[in-house]
Parts: structure tokens; sequence; C-alpha cells
């Protein structure tokens, strides 16, 4: 990679979600972190499969496979936890991996037309195109109602 080419180009955590490859910003992702035991409760919240202890903090998992893949999340070997912004502060958010992360350096081009909310980006990896997820958007994505594939997001 030529100077110009890598000053263009930033840091991604390639994660996988059932078959498929996602990229996140690296500045987000704060630690990938094993299986513990997922604490679940009565809610009404989109995607919040529940919470987890990590650190001493209790952490709300997102359950982000129905609005990426469709379906529902298949089994997963770890958490990738990331900085949910919320107003002016963050808190940490995780979702469940099945897959291998990795760390790449890649330019970011635009999403295509149509794209839902919650992809900011495309990122060309040899052969591969892997979408760059917006973390914030796709935590708060409502999913669309059986037979709806108006991708539209609700915003807090």
């Amino acid at each position: 990679m030529t100077h110009a080419e890598n000053s263009a180009a930033s840091s991604f955590v390639l994660l996988q979600v059932g078959p498929r490859r996602f990229a996140l910003p690296s500045e987000l992702v704060a630690e990938l972190a094993p299986p513990v035991r997922l604490h679940t409760f009565p809610h009404t919240s989109p995607l919040v499969a529940g919470v987890i202890v990590r650190r001493g903090r209790i952490v709300p998992v997102y359950d982000v496979a129905p609005a990426l893949l469709g379906t529902d999340s298949p089994a997963h070997r770890f958490y990738l936890i990331a900085q949910h912004k919320i107003g002016k502060s963050s808190e940490p958010s995780a979702i469940p991996l099945n897959g291998e992360c990795e760390l790449t350096t890649a330019e970011i081009h635009p999403p295509p037309a149509g794209s839902p909310d919650y992809f900011s980006g495309t990122l060309q990896i040899g052969y591969e195109s892997v979408e760059v997820l917006d973390f914030n958007a796709l935590v708060t994505h409502t999913p669309a109602a059986a037979g709806d594939d108006s991708h539209q997001e609700a915003r807090p």
C-alpha cells in the first residue's frame, strides 16, 4: 500500500455473524469476551437478548442477527464488546459472534443505494465486499414486521 493509499485507509475489525462477515471501525471495539452466562429478563426492547456481567459492569447484549441476516442468531463463540453512544456519553454493549475476528486496514466506500441505515459503507477485502456497520444505528434498529422489507429504523 502506498503512503497516499494508507492515509485514506482506516482500521476495521472484521466479524462473523452467521455465514456473513461485517466490519466495525476498530476504535469502537473494546474487547472480545469469552462466552459467559447470558441473563435474560422480561422486556420489550427490540434486539436485546439479555445482559452479561463483564469486568463488574452490566453489559446489554444485542442479538443483531435478525436485522443483519433475517434469522435468529446462530450459536455463538464469544461476545464483541463495543462502545454504544447514547447522547453525549457511551456505554459498553455486546453482540454475539460465531466466528473469528480479524483486524484489517482498508478504505471505506459509500454503501450501495437503498442500504439500511445501519450500513455506513463497504470495504473491498480481496474479492469480498464487506458492509461496515454503524453500531449505534444497528443496536437501536427496530426489526421490520414479517413481510415488511422497509428497513426503517426507530430512533429513541
